[in-house]
């Protein structure tokens, strides 16, 4: 939804000389890799600790099933196991964009 303050602001975004936009961006991008990597850290070591505890990895326990016998604490641990596996692949994809972005650099 488009506001006449987000107008006002791209306005004045648009209105600034090419190598201030680009500076904004480049320091902005610079930010949000130093945010996504720490996520990333965060997330595969979550998988990690799961791969550890149980000795297979994820798609290996997708693919054989919890056992009968799984307790309460295995059911709650592949429920947050598929969500750290999810924010990994997010912050992996978001990381490596971001990366693009920094090494390719803006062009305005």
């Amino acid at each position: 939804m488009r506001t006449v303050a987000n107008e006002s602001i791209e306005s004045k975004f648009s209105s600034l000389p090419a190598e201030e936009k680009v500076s904004v961006i480049s320091h902005g991008v610079a930010l949000r890799l130093s945010e996504w990597k720490k996520r990333l850290f965060l997330a595969e070591s979550k998988v990690r600790f799961f791969e550890e505890k149980y000795r297979m990895s994820l798609a290996e326990l997708d693919t054989k099933g919890l056992p009968d016998d799984a307790d309460h604490e295995m059911h709650e641990d592949y429920i947050m196991w598929h969500h750290w596996t999810e924010a990994l692949e997010k912050a992996r994809k978001q990381v490596i964009d971001l990366e693009t972005i920094a090494a390719y650099g803006v062009q305005w």
